[in-house]
């Protein structure tokens, strides 16, 4: 059940790709996601829990998450965060990426491709008998390589029947430290990366949060399942994670 509700997910974020272009806006995004969604006989998971009034979150250039559709518009060299939970047969799956906006500029590819390697690097570490610690070090580490902060006041969570569950899943912290990851569990990885230092606000809607010194965030997330042998990410469409043994790897 989770790997269909994840698949799903993983799907609607591959669908809405090829519509992220200069000149749409945050709210067409959400209403083409949403009736994918629901076409494909599922719930967007967001849509008014705790309050959140849309379907999806759409998190622009220094937005680090959260950020409401609405009526702003995407311009070229923006990068936006689109994140996608659904809601399957009693079952949540939640992934995102960040995406550019026609031709990336500068910042906006150096914040994506060290969001990206964080998110991998918390990854590869996961393997049964490993900590949670592991995670947090192995993200935070790249991150700090590359002259980026880790956002430290949301973290990765617990998912299945609830769309947050426990444990919490930090995307800093010290190897060996936490709880021990056993096969069966299922949670997010999703570090948001700042370009510049890791301070955040809240903005006055409540949801959006932003970089306090006005630097690019990005974000990419997985859901991930720990197998007996290492192991499985279930918003992976593309195969570029493999299940199985984890062999350990030098964080870039």
């Amino acid at each position: 059940m989770m790997r269909a509700t994840c698949a799903l997910a993983a799907q609607t974020l591959q669908m809405i790709r090829e519509h992220i272009r200069p000149g749409v806006t945050t709210q067409q995004l959400n209403d083409i996601c949403h009736e994918y969604i629901l076409q494909h006989h599922a719930i967007p998971s967001p849509l008014n829990y705790r309050g959140f009034p849309k379907s999806i979150c759409t998190s622009v250039n220094q937005q680090v998450c959260h950020g409401i559709p609405g009526p702003r518009v995407l311009n070229a060299g923006d990068i936006v965060n689109v994140d996608i939970t659904t809601f399957l047969n009693g079952f949540h799956g939640d992934t995102n990426k960040t995406f550019h906006v026609g031709l990336p500029s500068p910042k906006g590819v150096k914040i994506t491709e060290v969001a990206k390697k964080c998110l991998d690097a918390g990854i590869r570490v996961v393997r049964p008998g490993g900590f949670f610690g592991d995670i947090g070090a192995a993200i935070e580490a790249v991150a700090k390589r590359n002259g980026c902060s880790v956002v430290r006041e949301y973290c990765g969570h617990g998912i299945g029947r609830d769309f947050h569950e426990e444990p919490a899943v930090l995307h800093y912290g010290v190897p060996g430290t936490g709880a021990r990851l056993e096969p069966g569990m299922i949670f997010t990885i999703e570090p948001m990366i700042n370009l510049g230092r890791p301070e955040i606000r809240l903005l006055p809607d409540k949801w959006t949060v932003v970089t306090r010194d006005h630097s690019f965030s990005a974000q990419f997330e997985h859901t991930i399942l720990v197998t007996r042998t290492g192991f499985e990410v279930l918003t992976d469409l593309e195969g570029e994670y493999r299940e199985g043994p984890v062999q350990a790897t030098q964080a870039q």
